[in-house]
């Protein structure tokens, strides 16, 4: 799962088959299947257009994309979230992040040992405590999807916006986050256990928001963009 992540970061039109192959230039032996599965859980799926193969009444409700075309001109005009797999020595965890999306400011996060939709919900609560967007996108993943999230949203009146299946640069300022975070971070430090990843995580983001300029944000810093520069 560890090599699947750094390739996958490098290589995200890479599906199966491919993974696979990579895998075995390496010596590993291991097959398609498996490495399947390993993806399923990682939430990683190849960045491709492809059809729409959920199938019909999956769900009840569905949502459009609307961040194509949509002006983006200030802060908590649109928000996103995504979930990433994080490598631990002895295991894994799963960090969620709420981001905005013309600041780049990382409003809320949580990192949890499940894919609980649990953690996602308490990552909204708290970025709800410091603002509100008119649109929040995601991916189609079954946290985002579930009723309680999609409820929370629309309680706070706001536009709920799914990426299409298989398109994650759909969602493409948090996919940048998550290369960030891991080749400046998570990679460096090779964290043992969710307790100090959790720690090391909540300084990296805090260093991401205060005081990593942005070349998209002409060198100023996420928090900076986010609230001013009194924030």
């Amino acid at each position: 799962m560890h090599l699947i992540d750094r390739e996958y970061l490098d290589h995200p039109f890479y599906g199966s088959r491919r993974m696979r192959e990579v895998l075995k230039a390496q010596g590993h032996c291991i097959n398609r299947k498996k490495v399947q599965r390993l993806m399923q859980e990682m939430s990683l799926e190849a960045i491709y257009p492809k059809k729409n193969l959920s199938r019909p009444g999956e769900q009840e409700v569905k949502f459009p994309y609307l961040m194509r075309g949509l002006q983006i001109d200030r802060p908590n005009k649109a928000w996103c979230a995504d979930i990433t797999y994080i490598p631990l020595k002895d295991g894994f965890g799963y960090c969620v992040a709420v981001m905005d999306w013309w600041s780049r400011c990382i409003l809320a996060w949580r990192l949890s040992n499940s894919m609980d939709v649990s953690f996602c919900l308490e990552a909204l609560e708290e970025a709800f405590s410091k603002g509100k967007p008119e649109v929040f996108n995601t991916d189609q993943g079954s946290q985002f999807t579930s009723t309680c999230f999609v409820d929370m949203l629309l309680r706070e009146q706001v536009r709920v916006s799914w990426d299409g299946r298989g398109r994650a640069l759909d969602n493409v300022f948090i996919e940048r986050l998550w290369r960030s975070l891991k080749y400046e971070d998570v990679y460096l430090r090779g964290y043992g256990e969710l307790k100090e990843a959790r720690e090391g995580i909540a300084k990296y983001f805090d260093f991401y928001n205060r005081c990593r300029p942005h070349q998209a944000l002409k060198y100023q810093t996420p928090m900076a963009m986010h609230f001013g520069q009194g924030g």
